[in-house]
């Protein structure tokens, strides 16, 4: 009886330490397993954090691709450049428009243009027909120089005054006056008609003009050319003791029996303007300012800025 009871306490008690060490050993394999799905846990999860609504980490790689549509969108701005172009269009057309109903005073190539055809009337034809070895085109001077000539180029260039240089601003004669090659559609009813050798001429205050296509267009004085009248503002020019020339608006006249008759300038003339047409010719160290075929030298006299008529010759 006896070893039958120790044998159920020991089996009791093998029993009670077996009920004993089960929860500790589930718990650490509880613990292990947790282990484990936590390791995993944390390697998934850097992927999980980069995931948006549409799923993966790749669409961070396509988000990279939208953002190149700015640049598209820089290129459509781009577009208000071939607008200004047509601006530019607009632009032009104004400035041409300007031309063709601009004062007189800024218009002188637009009428060049229109009288390339005529040689008396083309400012720049003229300089293009001048022949600089002479200068046919200036009457003697009318009492020897005292002063020696200005040599170059083999030409000799004759003074009365001694050279005094100051800038060509072509004078202004008011609203009537036009330079040469100026077009006009009509001119005014007080307009004179005058004939020389059979061309026929139009004379308005101290401006002569011709028919061209559409109008007419204003130039040279023609010599020979006789007015009854002179010019209001015209300047008295003494030649000599008996002869004087009356100057308006770079063309000269002399009184005749009818009135007074256009005529080339006289070297050693002294004028104190010179109208839009003119321009500055370097020879040498000397400035002179050429008006059609005729130059002209500055000069001072009695303290006011002059001009005076320029004789050239070829040396012999």
């Amino acid at each position: 009886m006896l070893t039958n009871r120790i044998t159920k306490i020991r089996i009791l008690s093998l029993v009670f330490t077996v009920l004993l060490l089960l929860p500790s050993y589930s718990f650490a394999q509880r613990m292990g397993h947790r282990s484990a799905g936590g390791n995993r846990s944390v390697q998934a999860r850097p992927a999980g954090n980069n995931r948006s609504i549409n799923g993966g980490s790749q669409q961070n790689r396509n988000r990279n691709t939208m953002n190149t549509r700015p640049t598209t969108r820089e290129t459509v701005k781009n577009k208000p450049s071939t607008r200004n172009t047509g601006s530019s269009r607009q632009r032009t057309t104004p400035t041409t428009r300007e031309t063709r109903s601009s004062n007189p005073r800024t218009k002188p190539s637009t009428g060049n243009n229109r009288s390339a055809n005529i040689n008396s009337g083309n400012r720049g034809n003229n300089n293009i027909n001048i022949n600089n070895s002479r200068n046919v085109v200036v009457r003697p001077a009318p009492r020897p120089y005292h002063r020696p000539p200005y040599r170059y180029g083999g030409h000799r260039y004759y003074c009365y005054h001694p050279y005094h240089y100051h800038r060509y601003n072509p004078y202004y004669y008011g609203p009537a006056w036009h330079p040469w090659g100026f077009f006009v559609a009509a001119v005014a009813t007080t307009a004179i008609i005058i004939t020389i050798e059979n061309q026929k001429y139009q004379y308005d205050q101290g401006v002569y003009y011709v028919a061209t296509d559409g109008g007419y267009t204003v130039i040279q004085a023609p010599i020979g050319a006789t007015i009854t009248t002179l010019p209001a503002g015209s300047q008295t020019v003494v030649i000599n003791e008996t002869t004087n020339n009356y100057y308006y608006g770079g063309t000269y006249y002399e009184e005749s029996k009818d009135g007074y008759t256009v005529v080339p300038p006289t070297a050693g003339s002294v004028v104190e303007n010179l109208p839009e047409g003119g321009e500055e010719v370097k020879i040498g160290d000397v400035t002179y300012v050429k008006f059609g075929s005729t130059y002209y030298q500055p000069i001072q006299q009695d303290g006011k800025n002059m001009y005076e008529v320029v004789e050239v010759k070829e040396d012999e």
